[in-house]
């Protein structure tokens, strides 16, 4: 494995090394964090199609002197309701039987999961605010790769192979990514022509104009209730970050409907218990326990915060994370309740600059090529985060108009002394919450540096029955030490994919240090 590295004025990490390139070079070139980590999401959007892209949702965290949470989370259409889903059913558009355990048959592919899609308003929103160069000129790499094409890798390959049987009979998905084959070049000449008309006219073209009309178009024509308005009425919201204490830090996360409470909700019963025994196993299992219980809570509590039953406040009060830290039998599985699972297809991303701007940059199409609609003549596709909607009117979480879905993405800052440590994150669905717990575990309780936590083997709770998956290079003493107080443990990959995709740099006092996952094709690069 690579080793940490160090960079004295600034340095971008991402899933993907072409676009890690694009973002050391606008960072070589004077611009600032945010028009790197920019530059690099457009060419991730162009090379990653299966992560994320323009028809996806963007949520960020920017320290420039304060934390800020930015969210561009889209919202149901305002015909989106359960009756409205089932009637679009029946008439032949989705499939009830494709969908997520505990949505009631909501659909995870084509039309009707689809949400109004955030990413563009977001990264314009992020420039407005922050950046100092143009949409355009940031485009500039992945509209030329868009044109150009690049060679396809064996590692993509692998994710359009997986997802060809599920998503060959969607609307425009053989045609524009079923494509793409390892070793041959994909050309989009569709999606570079749409990075040029929003470099030219700006967002409103994707939420009012040509590109909003061709999407609201091929929605409706499969049974989606979509319209101009819906996408007109996306607003890119800034939120105040939640936080917790962790050891000797603050942890912050983004708050509802994203799943950081999630995250904040494992570390504080972690922190409640005390420090992590040096005993692996015993360790292991106190993070698997302290998992569990976060995602019942989740599962119990978490929805569009406009639609939560409680405050989040209260759910992170001390003494409530106390006593379910004192749940924890050491010895043995707790029979933790099961959760409704959120599996994932994002790209994390994350840049610091030289004067102190850092990012924290989620960006995802949900699962893995999203809802497989592509829209004609565009090259976008759209993401589902609607399939996390449910039909049962008495859930929380039931589909309704303007309603947000719950959302897996959360962007990670931590400070140490009310001053930036570290910007981390993954991608991974149900994963994120449980590699966050376990990189700041690897660094925090056993002292390693960012790339050697962030090649450690990875363990990911199955959230529906709460049984373990770990990677194949966790020592058999720490899975041992699983089984032996009743876990059920299956194995992954050595360095398997669905493990996550984990980037972080390090504010340290020589400048950034930084790590990237080896679970990827990327890099981390500055200057």
């Amino acid at each position: 494995m690579s080793s940490t590295r160090w960079f004295p004025r600034g340095c971008v990490a991402s899933p993907h090394h072409l676009a890690t390139s694009a973002g050391q070079a606008v960072l070589a070139e004077g611009g600032n964090a945010i028009d790197a980590a920019v530059a690099a999401n457009l060419v991730l959007s162009v090379v990653t199609p299966y992560h994320c892209g323009v028809g996806g949702d963007l949520l960020a965290i920017v320290w420039d002197g304060r934390a800020n949470g930015v969210m561009s989370v889209g919202r149901a259409p305002q015909g989106a309701t359960p009756e409205a889903i089932r009637t679009a059913i029946d008439a032949g558009h989705g499939d009830p039987g494709v969908s997520m355990p505990g949505t009631s048959g909501m659909p995870i592919r084509g039309a009707l999961p689809v949400t109004v899609p955030g990413a563009t308003a977001g990264w314009f929103h992020l420039l407005e605010r922050w950046g100092t160069r143009s949409f355009g000129d940031l485009a500039t790499t992945a509209t030329a790769l868009a044109l150009d094409g690049f060679p396809v890798s064996p590692h993509g390959a692998e994710h359009v192979e997986r997802a060809r049987p599920g998503l060959s009979d969607q609307p425009g998905w053989a045609d524009t990514y079923g494509r793409m084959r390892a070793g041959e070049r994909f050309v989009q000449t569709e999606l570079a022509t749409t990075l040029g008309l929003i470099a030219d006219l700006g967002p409103h073209v994707m939420y009012e104009g040509e590109l909003a009309e061709r999407i609201v178009a091929t929605l409706q024509q499969h049974g989606s209730t979509m319209t101009v308005d819906d996408l007109a009425a996306h607003r890119v919201d800034d939120v105040a970050p939640l936080s917790a204490r962790y050891r000797d830090i603050e942890v912050l996360e983004l708050p509802p409907p994203t799943q950081g409470l999630t995250a904040l909700t494992a570390l504080g019963i972690l922190d409640a218990w005390g420090p992590l025994p040096d005993d692996p196993r015993l360790a292991t299992h106190l993070q698997v326990e302290a998992i569990r219980a976060a995602m019942a809570d989740r599962q119990d509590h978490l929805a569009d915060p406009d639609a939560m039953g409680v405050y989040v406040e209260d759910l992170l009060q001390p003494e409530r994370l106390r006593e379910m830290a004192g749940r924890i039998d050491p010895d043995r599985s707790s029979p933790w309740p099961p959760a409704r699972p959120a599996p994932g297809g994002t790209a994390y991303l994350c840049a610091a600059d030289g004067d102190g701007l850092m990012v924290s940059l989620i960006q995802s199409n949900f699962v893995g090529f999203g809802s497989g609609v592509v829209v004609p003549g565009t090259g976008i596709g759209l993401h589902d985060r609607g399939a996390h909607f449910t039909l049962d009117a008495d859930d929380d979480a039931v589909i309704a108009p303007g309603k947000r879905p719950l959302n897996t993405l959360i962007p990670g800052l931590a400070l140490r002394d009310g001053e930036p440590w570290l910007v981390f994150g993954t991608m991974g669905g149900d994963g994120q919450a449980q590699i966050h717990v376990q990189l700041l575990g690897h660094l925090l309780d056993r002292g390693l540096d960012v790339q050697a936590a962030i090649d450690e083997p990875r363990f990911l709770v199955d959230v529906a029955d709460g049984s373990v998956a770990a990677e194949s290079r966790m020592p058999t003493s720490q899975i041992a030490g699983l089984t032996d107080r009743g876990h059920e443990v299956s194995m992954l990959g050595a360095y398997d994919h669905g493990a996550g995709h984990a980037h972080a740099i390090e504010v340290t006092a020589s400048g950034y240090a930084g790590g990237t996952d080896p679970r990827a094709e990327g890099a981390i690069s500055g200057v």
